[in-house]
């Protein structure tokens, strides 16, 4: 083991180019996932040993480009720059080479060992695109390897590759793009200015490249490091050729005319593809919507048909539990029974019950993201987001909400305006998760009965509602501007790949019983522990005496002040409504489904179910909210808000369901 070879391997790519799929096949369960060193997106990582060679694989993000704009890009760029990877590795999509290869134009400039890797070869051949890549090979003057990740085709002989390019034993004479012609004498002018300055890792090619492209970092940092009469003149030179930008990009799409007119042959011209013939019907208004819809009515439909049997048998077997440990423990002091019993079981076992109802949820997600609709979902909400002052692009992180908020909030940076990137982290919030969801479906279904699905479809819609008032009272009185143009690439539709859909399920799936096993569960302890002293009667311990001191508000919307403080506790996590609700009704050995119809009321339980669902979101959320928002004075702004629509919506609910007699 002492002796055996180390590589840290880059993967690179576009969006949708199958690069998280050949991620996932390389490393299969070996992979972390985590946060960049001081940043907020996604870092993954794997480990893969390979004819005694140890690799770790680092997924880079998926970025168009590697210009300083955003904080994906400034990542890939910066770890190729400062980490000098042993290999980089681009995953391309062979039916749209052109763009993937105006990264490659990028990344070569940076100096590392680059391997390109040509993957879906079938969706290309379906489309009458052939590559021939030994072509493609010579005309970039690196090792190209054609692949299908989803079918494990191509994935050993890129491993193969990558050892042998580590180790000097492949050619390796990569063919680098030019600056426009017209624009060659102020390239080289400003390579003998910047040339003794440019600090290590940096290149004094890639370094004027990115001042004639206007990257505001580098111009910056080459503004510090240069004497004062070199920076001067190179303003100068900038200044006269403002078009340098325009330069630049066009050697590049010369290069890659040049590269695909000599590999790329396409066969079949006008015939209608099938992601053709699906989007002329999918990304129109008139059907895309109601599709939309009709989607996620199969998603709620499968998670109540074939979640709730299965969580009503691991309540079976969670009460089945309780009364086993209350039958082992009757001779334990009752401290001590009452922490197993309805503290760890009835609390944190109950939360566990959700995961069939997690595994569903998560399952159709995955599916959708992985086949390529959620690009369409987004595509078609642009005319609805407007209406609220964002853009379709803003439909992406928050259809993200529906599994997490978390990561809602933090996909708002692939959105180009502060003003619509703020009103989405605003909003992102009102999505509900599946932790809300979760809770919805067991209140739902133990208060509500057969007409649970109907009430949990009607309170996800007030949901939606909720956001979009929302958003247009935002936008218009407190975040005016002109909305940006929505700009954005719709994937080729695909087969779903198991390995990857399970993969997504596998890591959100364990994130979750990972914070099952260790947040709630000592919440639920923490929550027993409050409700039981002094004395160890509820009414009179520390919790129902705060809860007590806030039930008039709770009175307003029809709650006691269990529920009060079930809402309270969903601060830390949202799953914990259900625990602490476990505990403070001593559900013991009947469960929760049994013990909430005698507790609550209709017109009650529709009440804490509207509050649940607007309420102010988890500690987790609330952290990168701040982090994102970045002022002190939206993010408090924002919770005051949600509170207050909560709050009223919960009164509103308890009142007209009392009237109506629900």
């Amino acid at each position: 083991m002492s002796g055996r070879h180390k590589l840290i391997i880059a993967l690179a790519g576009q969006p949708n180019v199958g690069k998280s799929t050949v991620f996932n096949v390389i490393t299969g369960m070996s992979q972390h996932v985590g946060n960049w060193p001081g940043k907020t997106v996604e870092k993954k990582e794997g480990i893969h040993i390979y004819d005694n060679v140890e690799m770790t694989i680092v997924d880079l993000p998926g970025t168009y480009s590697l210009t300083a704009f955003s904080e994906e890009e400034k990542i890939a760029r910066d770890f190729v720059i400062n980490e000098r990877p042993d290999v980089l590795v681009l995953i391309t999509n062979a039916a749209a080479l052109e763009r993937s290869l105006y990264l490659l134009s990028e990344l070569l400039l940076l100096d590392p060992p680059v391997i390109v890797a040509v993957n879906m070869m079938d969706v290309a051949e379906k489309q009458g695109i052939h590559i021939d890549i030994n072509s493609l090979q010579n005309s970039l003057g690196i090792p190209v390897i054609p692949m299908v990740a989803s079918k494990n085709e191509g994935i050993k002989e890129l491993l193969s590759q990558i050892i042998l390019l580590s180790d000097g034993k492949v050619k390796y004479n990569p063919k680098i793009p030019d600056i426009s012609q017209d624009h060659s004498a102020i390239f080289l002018n400003l390579i003998e200015l910047t040339k003794e300055h440019i600090p290590a890792p940096y290149t004094a090619r890639w370094a004027v490249t990115k001042l004639m492209e206007g990257d505001t970092e580098i111009l910056k940092m080459m503004e510090d490091i240069l004497p004062g009469n070199k920076w001067s003149r190179i303003q100068s030179l900038l200044i006269k050729h403002e078009d340098s930008f325009r330069a630049v990009v066009g050697g590049r799409y010369d290069w890659i005319e040049t590269v695909t007119r000599a590999s790329v042959s396409r066969f079949k011209r006008g015939q209608v593809l099938l992601t053709d013939r699906l989007d002329h019907v999918l990304t129109r208004p008139v059907f895309g919507i109601p599709v939309l819809l009709s989607i996620l009515a199969i998603a709620f439909l499968l998670t109540y048909g074939i979640g709730s049997p299965v969580q009503g048998l691991l309540e079976w077997l969670v009460n089945s539990l309780a009364r086993w440990a209350g039958h082992f423990l009757s001779g334990a002091p009752r401290w001590i029974s009452g922490i197993v019993i309805n503290g760890i079981i009835g609390g944190a076992g109950t939360v566990l019950t959700f995961l069939p109802i997690l595994l569903i949820f998560f399952a159709f997600m995955a599916f959708l993201e992985d086949v390529g609709y959620i690009a369409r979902a987004a595509f078609v909400m642009d005319r609805f987001m407007h209406t609220i002052g964002l853009h379709g692009k803003s439909f992406l992180p928050m259809f993200l909400g529906f599994g997490c908020n978390v990561p809602a909030v933090l996909g708002a940076r692939i959105i180009e305006s502060r003003r619509a990137r703020l009103l989405t982290i605003f909003l992102a919030p009102f999505v509900p998760c599946t932790a809300r969801l979760a809770v919805l479906t067991l209140v739902a279904a133990a208060v509500f009965m057969e007409r649970s699905a109907f009430i949990s479809w009607s309170l996800v819609t007030v949901n939606i509602l909720a956001l979009g008032f929302s958003g247009m009272l935002v936008s218009r009185l407190f975040l005016r501007g002109e909305p940006m143009p929505f700009i954005m690439e719709l994937p080729l539709y695909h087969k779903p790949n198991p390995k990857t859909i399970g993969m997504v399920v596998w890591n959100r799936t364990k994130a979750f019983v990972k914070r099952a096993g260790t947040v709630i569960l000592g919440f639920s302890i923490l929550i027993w522990l409050m409700s039981n002293i002094p004395g160890g009667r509820i009414e009179d311990s520390v919790l129902g005496r705060i809860g007590r001191l806030i039930e008039p508000l709770g009175a307003l919307m029809g709650l006691d002040w269990r529920m009060i403080v079930a809402l309270l506790g969903s601060f830390v996590a949202k799953e914990n409504t259900i625990a602490i609700l476990g505990v403070l009704y001593g559900v013991g050995e009947k469960g929760l489904r049994n013990i909430l119809p005698d507790m609550m009321s209709h017109a009650s339980a529709l009440s804490f179910l509207v509050v649940m669902m607007l309420f102010i979101p988890c500690a987790a959320t609330m952290s990168v909210m701040r982090q994102e928002i970045e002022s002190w004075k939206w993010f408090i702004f924002s919770l005051i808000f949600m509170l207050l629509i909560s709050l009223g919506g919960g009164m509103a609910a308890y009142r007209l369901a009392l009237l109506f007699g629900i």
